[in-house]
């Protein structure tokens, strides 16, 4: 179990790192939209997607 979540966390940094490679101007501008985001907001969409990806994770692992 301990390292599926390594192999996941070293996935998410590599995903994280080429787009930083890729397009770090895009990168930037999206990062100067989130912080004129309220912090409501932001915790709605981050709960959102930690909701969407357990039910990928666990979609994953029953099929």
């Amino acid at each position: 179990m301990a390292g599926e979540v390594w192999r996941a966390v070293c996935l998410v940094v590599v995903l994280e790192g080429l787009m930083l490679f890729v397009a770090p101007g895009g990168w930037k501008r999206a990062a100067e939209q989130l912080r004129s985001l309220p912090d409501p907001h932001l915790r709605a969409v981050g709960g959102i997607m930690v909701a969407m990806a357990l039910t990928g994770l666990w979609c994953l692992r029953q099929g």
